[in-house]
């Protein structure tokens, strides 16, 4: 064994350790997805309400708000913010149909949309990295695990890459 590859190896080592510690997705990270009445029952255990402009949870209709394959680290994402703000919490959005797409999007279960109370706006925009402002004019915040909070017109758009806030 050559000194170049025992320095690449324990490189990569070193890269894969830092990477589990920061808990960082790797491209071996199993993302595991949940029925809407597995997260339903994790949320709703914790004090956290879901409201659906057309009262459904169906996935294939817009106007639902469903939790079917949504991501297991973003419902503990969504419970750990609850939890260090204090505040009251209502998705308004989860895994259904209407959403724009991309790999961390809502139908894919990276995102949920909350309703902007006060407690939650003073929250993220105390506590969070103002980072800019997104293409479609939302202002972004970065929590230290790199979660991002967007400010649109009537909600906030949450993308959980980790289970941290």
């Amino acid at each position: 064994m050559t000194v170049h590859s025992t320095l690449s190896r324990t490189f990569l080592a070193l890269i894969a350790s830092l990477v589990a510690v920061a808990g960082l997705a790797s491209p071996s990270h199993a993302v595991t997805k949940l029925t809407d009445a597995q997260a339903a029952s994790q949320l709703s255990a914790v004090g956290i309400t879901r409201v659906s402009s057309g009262g459904c949870t169906t996935r294939s209709i817009s106007t639902c708000t469903s939790y079917e394959q949504i991501n297991q680290e973003t419902v503990s994402g969504i419970k750990t913010f609850k939890s260090i703000s204090g505040c009251a919490i209502t998705i308004t959005g989860g895994t259904e149909v209407g959403h724009a797409s991309g790999t961390y999007s809502h139908y894919n279960g990276y995102k949920v949309d909350v309703s902007p109370t006060t407690c939650v706006s003073n929250y993220i925009t105390s506590h969070y990295s103002y980072s800019g402002v997104r293409g479609d004019g939302a202002t972004l915040y970065t929590a230290p695990s790199g979660n991002v909070y967007a400010r649109e017109s009537n909600h906030w758009d949450i993308t959980y890459y980790s289970c941290g806030c």
